[in-house]
């Protein structure tokens, strides 16, 4: 049946049903029966956990049986953009466990009191909850009871709210983050769903006490995280005129050098490698604007040449770091498919700080917790899939498939976004 799309004068995204109403019938006939399978399953949850669910999701590693705890996302259709960032951001423990532990939303509308609601995308219903749908599928991710979850309601709340990822195109897994954290921000800033503000931000008061990185306002469990500063400073080259500007981040955006963007295979080794510290270097190394980009100079009181840099002047819990992997070339985005070497473990960010002395020497180190990788040429196809690490094993989320790899596996994997976690300091360690 090929599924017709229409965009109405309200801009809500819905599917046309039938003459007859089928579609609907459709909608009504499956929620019904997730509601009484919802129900039904409360009583024998317990057992199905003990016996089946577990004993199917047993795997050998070396020699030993192993029990996979992973859950796989099912792909809704070139959704794996989507299911690779949730994957990453499920790994990530104190972001995961912030929303896992706040408390369950139900809607108690008329028909839907006290059961399940089947979200279907041509629904008029705007009492919808990015946080909670977020919150639902993390606590599904590693519940271990099934191996493959669908996020059909959390694409739902994506379509209402986000207008850019309506539909079943291949979509740009960087976007697609970034305007999720965006979301899952002003949603906790204001509340959600009945829930106060106040109940919302008192644990992520607790992640940290100062210094925070606002964003839009008052801080959450998002800026909390993700948070840094960046200095920005301008220097005009006519007067010597300094300007400095403080820009709150959730990620960096890193390009790849030109020198190592030519196109590289395994079989093609010859020249230098190319490393994530070049990547940071050429993002914080001192750069001179060209004509386009000419400064406006307050003591020349004219547009001048100037040099720019930046500095780090606090760093995130979790450091993200984004490589620019698609350029445009006349009308064509292109990809530079070239490998990129990066640590898992000790990704050193002194060096890039404003006052690194005022830094522990833990606070400037990160470890590896997940990667996301593009397979293919374009950003409009193509293919995402993560690695992430959980418990000290990493494991390969490829939409409904998860599978135990290894460091060296990872290691090799061409990397389009890296999420680090900054390193604790060890009880009774001593602070420089």
């Amino acid at each position: 049946i090929k599924n017709i799309q229409t965009y109405y004068r309200c801009d809500d995204f819905v599917v046309n049903d039938t003459k007859l109403g089928l579609v609907q019938k459709v909608r009504e006939h499956l929620q019904n029966l997730e509601n009484s399978a919802f129900t039904s399953d409360r009583h024998r949850k317990r057992k199905l956990l003990e016996n089946s669910s577990l004993n199917s999701k047993l795997l050998k590693v070396n020699g030993s049986t192993t029990a996979l705890c992973a859950t796989g996302l099912r792909n809704l259709g070139n959704t794996c953009f989507m299911n690779a960032i949730l994957q990453s951001l499920s790994n990530i423990q104190q972001f995961c466990c912030y929303f896992k532990e706040l408390p369950a939303v139900e809607l108690r509308n008329g028909k839907t009191a006290g059961r399940r609601t089947y979200h279907t995308r041509s629904q008029g219903d705007n009492n919808v909850s990015l946080v909670e749908e977020f919150r639902k599928t993390l606590c599904a991710l590693w519940q271990g009871s099934q191996t493959a979850f669908s996020p059909e309601s959390l694409f739902y709340v994506v379509w209402k709210i986000m207008p850019n990822f309506r539909g079943y195109q291949q979509q740009d897994a960087h976007e697609f983050m970034r305007y999720l954290l965006d979301h899952l921000h002003l949603e906790l800033q204001g509340g959600f769903n009945g829930v106060s503000r106040s109940v919302i931000l008192q644990e992520s008061s607790n992640l940290s006490a100062s210094n925070k990185c606002c964003i839009n306002g008052a801080s959450t469990v998002v800026t909390a995280i993700f948070g840094g500063i960046l200095q920005n400073e301008v220097n005009c080259l006519i007067c010597g005129t300094e300007s400095r500007k403080f820009d709150p981040f959730l990620d960096l955006s890193l390009d790849i050098p030109s020198q190592f963007r030519n196109k590289r295979t395994k079989n093609q080794e010859s020249g230098p490698m190319c490393t994530l510290r070049d990547c940071l270097r050429s993002f914080t190394d001192l750069e001179e604007l060209d004509e386009t980009e000419l400064y406006m100079c307050h003591k020349c009181k004219k547009k001048q040449k100037s040099t720019k840099k930046f500095w780090i002047q606090k760093l995130p819990k979790v450091l993200c770091l984004h490589l620019k992997r698609f350029h445009w070339t006349a009308y064509l985005r292109n990809k530079v498919d070239t490998y990129v070497e990066f640590p898992l473990r000790g990704l050193d960010m002194k060096c890039y700080l404003l006052e690194p002395e005022n830094s522990g020497p833990e606070s400037c180190l990160y470890d590896l917790v997940a990667v996301v990788v593009h397979h293919g040429s374009g950003v409009g196809s193509g293919h995402y899939t993560a690695y992430a690490a959980h418990e000290g094993r990493w494991f390969h989320f490829n939409d409904s498939t998860v599978t135990l790899t290894d460091e060296e596996t990872v290691g090799k994997a061409k990397a389009y976004i890296l999420f680090y976690v900054e390193r604790q300091a060890k009880p009774g360690a001593e602070k420089l």
